[in-house]
Order: structure tokens, then sequence, then C-alpha cells
């Protein structure tokens, strides 16, 4: 093994919590590859918003107008000029909000697809040991709820956000043009305001990542405990299953509340010192009219401005506590996206020769799953598999049978050794080309929530209806397929849970045949059906068979007798190979594996 292949095998697995987050800036801005593609829409919906914040302010103007010139002085020629062009710059506010709320909602909702798309089909390249270590519930939660976060905060908070920076620097430019000295009373507030949110806010973001990981626990929880309904209710375990989902319920509901009681406690401090600032600001404001240093319309322009500049400091306040569980949220997912996979492409692969012939060898292989890194899965085992031939693996659980497949598939590498097809490392292939020459047939075939026909083509998504038909008759599921309620298009339910483990396993085996592979791997898929079922499914697989590399794991010998030749496996090792009659004779485990069965048959 070559020691860029040691270097790969021994990258650990990111993990799913961070040692040491990074800012909430710094982590939203992981956000900014997904915003840019749409930049001419951010420039419209941030030209929309500034728009929007101008007219805001200026409408203050026509109030101050209206005061002095239309109340004051009694102008009613002035009165109806002010209010007009005050009908008019609200016709122009409302078209402007219009676009901004259209442009920025698009832009929420187009992004959070971005991501999801990107996090999804991430996922789909990891190596399958990443999904043994961590939660798929969790890792869906993640994919749904917090992406869910991110779109509120780019479509949405971020534009509240900066409307109300652009309204509270507008507001204090303006109120310094009305009046400085009162502008200081507001000025000398703005540090009071700001540092509870700075101080609530790291709370909040903390607070923020708990929670998503409580509310990942619960789903998951879900998803598991209704996909095992069925083991769920036939054990009676109805009582503790509502008794531990309970307890994730509320646990999540306490951690959430320590976040809603902070975040709350932010926003009525910050409330108390703004208004507490604006009726000191008042008070100096009135005494200022009443001496002649101010008029009345100066006067209301300068508190509608504080209010404005107060309801602004209110909501950004807000706003950074849903900042604060965005980053969080996306924290989590960058996680994900930044996951590396242990299985990569050679960034120069080899080409197989066509055809491809199917010859299988592995050779002084050790391997130990990352779970278990201890335990020896397969110890120096040796295997020739020629072209167009037939092996059964047979030996006791734990021999090293399933992982034979694993390697094969190349879901993982071996720490030493080499697996190779017509002569090339597999390594040194696109895992692509490689998995295109093999089929795979397990024992709990794994079927989807959709159609008979998309769950055949999912051999071959090419495929036209009548290939898929012809494969479905090749493996004898069409007999049973006609007899659906909407036949070919019948839905299976999830994990085809409306089909018995034979018609399952045919049309796994239709799959299979519908891909054409040089190379199939079978894990018993009898040993789990009826005597009536297993001839049919057998009668496929023979068709099935002829001109493959077939290579067999075997929990029932019978099936195996008339296969090529038969390895006998244990403790991740080959300890013998040969014919059925041969091994009786010559090897002491396949005679007892044997004696066993068989005489449990007679």
């Amino acid at each position: 093994m070559s020691e860029s292949n040691s270097e790969t095998q021994s990258t650990p697995v990111s993990p799913l919590v961070a040692v040491s987050p990074p800012t909430p800036w710094q982590t939203l801005v992981q956000v900014v590859p997904f915003i840019r593609p749409y930049t001419r829409q951010l420039m419209v919906a941030t030209a929309a918003l500034v728009f929007t914040a101008a007219i805001t302010l200026g409408l203050v103007q026509y109030a101050r107008i209206i005061v002095d010139a239309g109340f004051v002085a009694g102008s009613a020629q002035t009165l109806g000029q002010a209010v007009l062009a005050f009908l008019l710059v609200s016709i122009l506010q409302a078209f402007g909000t219009f676009a901004r709320f259209y442009w920025v909602s698009w832009l929420g909702e187009r992004v959070t697809a971005d991501i999801r798309k990107a996090v999804f089909n991430h996922l789909l390249q990891m190596h399958p040991s990443y999904f043994e270590e961590n939660i798929s519930g969790e890792i869906q939660s993640r994919i749904t709820t917090d992406t869910t976060l991110i779109q509120t905060v780019i479509g949405s908070s971020a534009s509240i956000a900066l409307r109300n920076f652009l309204l509270l620097v507008g507001g204090v430019v303006f109120l310094f043009i009305t009046n400085p000295r009162l502008t200081s009373v507001v000025l000398v507030c703005i540090p009071l305001v700001i540092g509870p949110i700075v101080i609530f806010g790291r709370r909040v973001r903390k607070q923020s990542r708990k929670t998503q990981d409580q509310i990942a626990n619960v789903g998951a929880y879900v998803g598991e405990s209704l996909h095992q309904i069925k083991t769920v209710q036939a054990y009676n375990h109805q009582a503790e299953d509502e008794r531990l989902f309970s307890g994730h319920v509320e646990s999540a509901f306490t951690i959430a509340l320590a976040q809603i009681r902070s975040r709350s406690l932010m926003i009525a401090l910050v409330i108390t010192l703004v208004f507490a600032a604006l009726a000191v600001m008042i008070w100096v404001g009135g005494q200022d009219v009443i001496s002649g240093r101010m008029s009345a319309g100066e006067l209301t322009a300068f508190v509608v401005y504080a209010v404005m500049v107060a309801s602004a400091v209110g909501a950004i306040s807000q706003v950074i506590g849903d900042l604060q569980r965005a980053a969080g949220a996306t924290e989590r997912l960058m996680e994900l996206l930044q996951a590396q996979t242990r299985i990569q492409a050679p960034a120069d692969p080899q080409a197989l020769l066509m055809p491809v012939q199917g010859t299988l060898s592995l050779h002084n292989v050790h391997f130990n799953y990352p779970s278990r890194p201890a335990q020896a899965a397969l110890d120096g085992l040796d295997l020739e598999i020629p072209a167009g031939t037939s092996l059964a693996l047979v030996g006791p659980s734990g021999a090293g049978k399933s992982t034979v497949f694993e390697l094969l598939l190349r879901f993982y590498d071996p720490q030493i050794g080499q697996v190779l097809l017509d002569g090339i490392d597999i390594r040194q292939l696109d895992p692509l080309v490689l998995r295109q020459q093999i089929a795979l047939v397990s024992q709990q075939p794994a079927l989807f929530t959709g159609t008979v026909m998309e769950n055949i083509r999912y051999g071959r998504p090419d495929a036209s209806d009548d290939e898929v038909m012809a494969a479905a008759e090749a493996a004898y599921a069409s007999e049973f397929i006609v007899n659906l309620p909407q036949n070919w298009h019948s839905h299976l339910g999830e994990s085809g849970i409306r089909l018995s483990g034979g018609q399952k396993q045919r049309l796994a085996i239709a799959r299979a045949i519908l891909k054409n592979p040089r190379i199939l791997l079978l894990d018993e898929a009898t040993s789990a059906l009826d005597a009536e079922s297993e001839r049919k499914v057998q009668m496929a697989i023979e068709k099935l068979m002829p001109g493959r590399t077939t290579i067999i794991i075997a929990h029932r010998l019978a099936t195996v007798r008339n296969v090529d030749r038969i390895a006998v496996m244990q403790q991740g090792k080959l300890v013998a190979q040969g014919r059925h009659d041969d091994l009786l004779v010559e090897n002491d485990l396949y005679a007892r594996l044997a004696a066993l069965q068989f005489n449990q048959t007679t």
C-alpha cells in the first residue's frame, strides 16, 4: 500500500461537534459562496432596501413641514402641498417595500435550497462508516431545521438588520442636523444599549447550538421508533418509548426556555434603556420649545427620529439573537460540508480494459473497521475468483464474509493488501466505474419509497419501460406486480413495507438484471424466505448468474452445493476451499457446519 493511501486511511472523520468554534460572523461568512451566484438579485434587493430606508427618513421631514407650515403657520395651501407630497412618497415607499420583500425572500429561499442540495450531494459521496459514527436522524435535522434558520436570516433578519442599521445611521445624522445638543443625549445611551446585546448575544449563541442539537436528538428518536414500529408494538414498548421521548422533548424545552429567557432579558433591558433616554430627550426638547430655542416642527421631527433610532436599536437587538441562532445552525451545516470522505477517486484514475472480464483477487488483505480498530475483520486473506466463476463464502458469524463484499464495493479500503479487478488495484479506479460493474442483492433488499417501476429502474435510471418489464419478467416478479393495485405504478411504501420478503427479493434481483453487471454479489438472498418464495427467488438467481463472476455469502449450505468453489472462512482468514463433497472430508469446520444444518433438516 502506498504512503499516500496510508495517509488517506488515517485521516479522521470530521467530528460533528467543533472543538473550537469560530465567531458568529466568521461562521455566517461561510454562507457567502452560496449567495455570490445571485449578486444581481442581491444588488436589486439592497437598492430597494436603501431606497425604502431613505424614503422613511424623508417622510419625517414632511411631517416637520406639515407641523410648522401647516398647523403652526396656518397655511392651508402649504399644508395641502405637503400632504400630497407625503402621499406620493408613501406610494414610492410601497413599491420599494414590495421589491425589497420579494427579492430578499427569493434570495433566502434560493440560497437555502442550494445549501440543502450541496449538503445532500456531499453526504452521498461520504464513506459508509461516516453514517455508522453519526446518527442519520441528526443529519436529517441539520438539512431541514438548520437550513430553515438560515433561510430566516437571509430572507428576513438580514434585511431587517440592514434596513434598521440604515435608519439608525440616517436617524442619528438627522438628529444632529435638527439639534446637536439633544443628539448628545441619544449618543450617550447607545453604548449602554450595545453592551447588553453583546453580553447576552454570546449566551444566546451557545444556547442556540444546544437547542439545535437537542431538537436533532428528538428527530432521530422519532425516526427510529416509527421505523421500527412493529418491534415497538410487538414488545409492548410504547409506554417506555413515551417516557424516553418525553425526556428528550422536555430536555429540548428546558434548553430552549433558557435561550428564550436570555433573549427576553436582552430585549427588555434594551427597551428600558432606549425609552429612558427618549424620555430625557423629550423633557429637554420640550424646555427648548417653551423657551423659543426650537420650533414645534423641529421637536416633532426630532422625536420621530429619536423613536426611529430607538426602534432600530431594538430591532437590531432582536435580529442579533436570530443571527446568533443562525450562526449555530450554519456551524452545524458547515461541519457536514467540510467532512472528508475516506474513499476518494484518484487524481488520475486508471481505465478498465473493455470488455471487463470480472476476475477478482484479494492479496494478503488485512482490515479493521474504524469503529473496532483493535479487532481484525480480515487477517491476511488471499482469494482468487476467475472471471465467470462462482464462489461461495461460508463460515460462522463474524468470519469476515460481509467484509469481503464491503471491500469489493470499495466502501472501505484495506489497511494492508490489495483488492484487484482484472489485475488492477481498485484504489486506482474511479469508484463510480468500479461499482458500475457490480450488482448487490442483499439478504434484506433495499427498496425505496416510490413505485415498482422506479425501484427496478434504480439499477439503470436511463432504462426504458420495456427494459424494466423484461428485467422483472426474468426475475419472476411480473406475476405479482400485475396483481398490485396500480401494478407497475403501485407505491411500495417506506422500505417496500407493502411487499412480502420474497417479493422484495425478486424486485432486487430484477434491479440487478437491469443493471447487467459483470460481477454479482449475493448475500444469501433466500435464507429468510418460505419454501415457495425461495424456489422462485432461486430460479431468478439461476437466470442471473451465468456468464458473471458471482460471489455468494451462504448461511445455508444446501444452497451452495452447485457453485464452482466454496471458501471456508473463520476469524477473517481463509481456512479451506474446494467443492462441497471434498470439504466435508477435508475440513472439520465445514463438516461441523454441514452436520448442524443437515441434521436439523432431517
